[in-house]
């Protein structure tokens, strides 16, 4: 929307200011400088919803690398940033912060990308490496006995 108004700010000006009743409404170049900086902010963030909004395909694992892409690269401040911009910025990385800094959440996040064969170990702390291979290991061992438990009464029954 605020990328519409952008493109279309002469052609609305001139339709607004020719009617006394709509004149008070036409964009000041304070409105676009607050605008342009508000839309520097928030349209890259745009197409990293739509990639992870995905139903066809599964979109958890892309967190890991999205979120690094984010703070490291989108997000990250530039020196031909407004001081509006920078604010957005830093607001939306407090809030990435609080919502994916929980440890619960990161093992998640590991876990997924670990398991997906385009990230594995990319986006992992050094650290957590072992742990998330030996879960891995354990589950699948789990799984592995369950599966050969079912096989046993299945034919434990037919017996």
């Amino acid at each position: 929307m605020i990328a519409r108004v952008l493109e279309q700010c002469k052609a609305l000006n001139h339709v607004l200011s020719t009617d006394k009743k709509t004149r008070h409404l036409t964009l000041t170049w304070q409105d676009i400088e607050v605008l342009e900086s508000i839309h520097k902010a928030l349209h890259p963030l745009q197409e990293f919803t739509d990639v992870l909004s995905g139903e066809d395909y599964v979109s958890v694992s892309y967190l890991k690398p999205v979120l690094h892409l984010l703070r490291t690269k989108t997000l990250a401040e530039d020196q031909d940033d407004t001081n509006l911009t920078r604010a957005i910025k830093d607001r939306v990385l407090q809030y990435l912060k609080e919502k994916y800094d929980d440890p619960a959440t990161q093992e998640l996040l590991d876990v997924t990308s670990f398991l997906d064969p385009r990230f594995k170990t990319n986006y992992i702390s050094q650290d957590n490496i072992p742990t998330i291979k030996e879960r891995m290991m354990t589950e699948m061992e789990e799984a592995a006995r369950t599966k050969n438990l079912l096989v046993f009464i299945k034919w434990w029954k037919q017996s």
